[in-house]
C-alpha cells in the first residue's frame, strides 16, 4: 500500500530514522490496572507486553499487519485481523499495529489493548492513497485479550476519506472516573489532522482539530495534528490531559512542528513551539517538533511533566531538509496551572554522551518510567540514525539529570527507533529498545547496565517492534 503523505512505514525500509508510534509513555494517567504496575492484560499480576509489526503478512495479505503480545514478557500470542472473532480481515496493505495503546476502558481490572490500522480503506482500495484507518479493541481478561469492538470516522460522525485513522492512540482517564478513555489520531483528517475522544463519561465520541473554537489554531493539510499522542495528569488534578504532536505544522518556518496540550474537559489549549518562552532553539524548517512525546513524573512532585522530540532539528552542517537531523529534545515541566514552557529544558548529544550528527535522529522515540523505583520517572530518548538509545535519569525536586546518562548502542536494523519500559518482577522497571529493520528487540534491567537480553525476535521485514505498549 502507497503512504505517500506520512511516510509512517515505507520510508522505515529505505532510510535510517523510522518515525515513532506515540503511546509509550508511563504517566500517572495510565497502568492503573492488574496488580504488576504495569499493562496486564490477563490479570495474573505480571506484567505484559505488546508488540506491533505493521508490514507482516497475515492470512496471505502482504504487509497486512500483526501483533504479538509478551503475556509475562514469555509467553507469546499472535493477534492479527484474521483472528476468530475479529470484526474485520487481513488486507493487502492495512498495516494492522500501526500505532498500539494499552489501558482499562472498560474498567474491569485488566488492561485492555487498542491497535490502530491506519492504511485500511473502508471500501475499495485507491492506489497511491493514504489509508482511511481503523481501530481494533481488545479487551482483557483471565484468559487474556479478547477480540472486541472496532472504531473508525464514522462513529465520530465522519466520513472516512484518508485520514489514516488509529496512526497514533494514547490512553488516559480524561474525566476522573477511573476509566481510561481511548485518544486517537487522524492525522490525514480534513485540512489538518485530528484527535478524537472515545469513551469519555457523558460524551458521545468527539473530534478536536486545530480549528476547534477552543482550540483557535490556523491549519495545513501538511500540519499531521493527531500524529503522536500522549496523555498525562500535568496539573495534578486527577484527570488527564492530551499532548497532540503536529511535526509537519507550520507555525513561522516550514514542518518547524508543534505540540498543543488540550484539555477537553476546561475547554483549554497551550501551544508549544521552539518560540515558546522558555524553549531552548528557534523555529527552523523540519525541525519536526512533536513527533514524538512522553509523559511522566520526571521530578517526583505528582505531576506528569512532558518530553517532546525534535528528531529534525539540526546541531551539525550537512542537514538535509527532511531526511535528517541530529535531534533535540524539551521537557516541560508540570505546574499546579499545568504545563509552563518557563519550567523547560533541553536536551541534545552535545550535552549527553555521544556526539551529535546530522542523521541521528535523537528525539524519534521517548518512553517514560521509573527505572530505579525510586518514585521519579527516567526518560528513555532514542536515536536511530545512530542505532543507539539515552537514558536520562529522573531525581525528586531536580528533574532530569545527566549525572549517570547512560548510553546503549545496538547494532543496526534503526536500534532505539521504538521504545517501552516495563516493570521489573522484583524493583524498579526495565527498557525495551527495538531494532525494527531487523525485527530484534533488547531488554535492559537497571542492574544489568549496557548488558541487555533479547526478547523473541519477529518475522524479516516485517517491521517488528515498530510500536509497543508496555
Amino acid at each position: 500500500m502507497s503512504i505517500p503523505r506520512a511516510a509512517l512505514l515505507a520510508a522505515a525500509l529505505i532510510t535510517a530514522p523510522l518515525p515513532p508510534s506515540a503511546a509509550f509513555t508511563a504517566s500517572a494517567a495510565e497502568h492503573r490496572a492488574g496488580e504488576g504496575g504495569g499493562v496486564d492484560f490477563d490479570c495474573d499480576g505480571r506484567a505484559d507486553l505488546a508488540v506491533a509489526a505493521p508490514y507482516a503478512d497475515a492470512g496471505g495479505a502482504a504487509r497486512s499487519g500483526a501483533v504479538r503480545v509478551l503475556y509475562g514478557m514469555r509467553q507469546v500470542r499472535e493477534l492479527t485481523q484474521d483472528t476468530p472473532g475479529v470484526p474485520d480481515a487481513a488486507e493487502l496493505g492495512d498495516a494492522f499495529g500501526a500505532a498500539l495503546a494499552a489501558g482499562d476502558f472498560d474498567g474491569d481490572g485488566c488492561h485492555d489493548l487498542a491497535v490502530g490500522a491506519s492504511e485500511e480503506f473502508a471500501g475499495e482500495r485507491r492506489p497511491g492513497r493514504d489509508g482511511d484507518g481503523v481501530v481494533h479493541l481488545f479487551h482483557g481478561s483471565r484468559a487474556g485479550l479478547r477480540p472486541g469492538t472496532t472504531v473508525d470516522a464514522t462513529d465520530f460522525g465522519a466520513r472516512p476519506l484518508g485520514d489514516r485513522f488509529g496512526a497514533a492512540l494514547a490512553a488516559g482517564d480524561l474525566d476522573g472516573d477511573g476509566d481510561d478513555e481511548l485518544v486517537i489520531g487522524a492525522p490525514g483528517h480534513g485540512r489538518g489532522g485530528a484527535v478524537g475522544v472515545y469513551g469519555q463519561r457523558g460524551r458521545k465520541p468527539y473530534l478536536l482539530t486545530q480549528r476547534t473554537r477552543w482550540i483557535g489554531q490556523k491549519a495545513a493539510v501538511t500540519d499531521r495534528f493527531g500524529a503522536a499522542l500522549a496523555a498525562g495528569d500535568f496539573d495534578g488534578d486527577g484527570r488527564a490531559e492530551i499532548a497532540v504532536g503536529a511535526p509537519g505544522d507550520t507555525v513561522r518556518r516550514k514542518g518547524q512542528g508543534s505540540v498543543t496540550v488540550l484539555d477537553p474537559r476546561r475547554r483549554r489549549a497551550l501551544l508549544i513551539t521552539q518560540s515558546s518562552p522558555g524553549i531552548a532553539g528557534a523555529d527552523e524548517n523540519w525541525d519536526e517538533v512533536g513527533a514524538a512525546l512522553a509523559a511522566g513524573d520526571f521530578d517526583g512532585d505528582g505531576r506528569d511533566d512532558l518530553a517532546i522530540g525534535a528528531p529534525g532539528e539540526g546541531l551539525t552542517g550537512d542537514q538535509r531538509a527532511m531526511d535528517h537531523g541530529d535531534g533535540m529534545i524539551h521537557v516541560v515541566y508540570g505546574t499546579p496551572g499545568g504545563l509552563r514552557t518557563a519550567y523547560a529544558e533541553s536536551w541534545s548529544q552535545n550535552t549527553l554522551k555521544g556526539r551529535p550528527r546530522y542523521f541521528d535522529r535523537f528525539g524519534s522515540a521517548l518512553a517514560a518510567g521509573d527505572l530505579d523505583g525510586d518514585g521519579c520517572a527516567e526518560l528513555a530518548v532514542g536515536a536511530p540514525g545512530e542505532n543507539a538509545a539515552h537514558i536520562l535519569r529522573g531525581t525528586r525536586g531536580g528533574g532530569l539529570t545527566r549525572a549517570g546518562n547512560l548510553l546503549l548502542t545496538g547494532k543496526g536494523g534503526g536500534f532505539g527507533a521504538a521504545l517501552a519500559i516495563v516493570p521489573a518482577e522484583d524493583r524498579g522497571a526495565g527498557l525495551v529498545v527495538a531494532a525494527p529493520r531487523a525485527g530484534r528487540l533488547v531488554l535492559f534491567r537497571p542492574d544489568g547496565g549496557r548488558a541487555g537480553v533479547a526478547l523473541p525476535t519477529g518475522p524479516d521485514a516485517s517491521l517488528y517492534g515498530y510500536a509497543m505498549a508496555p
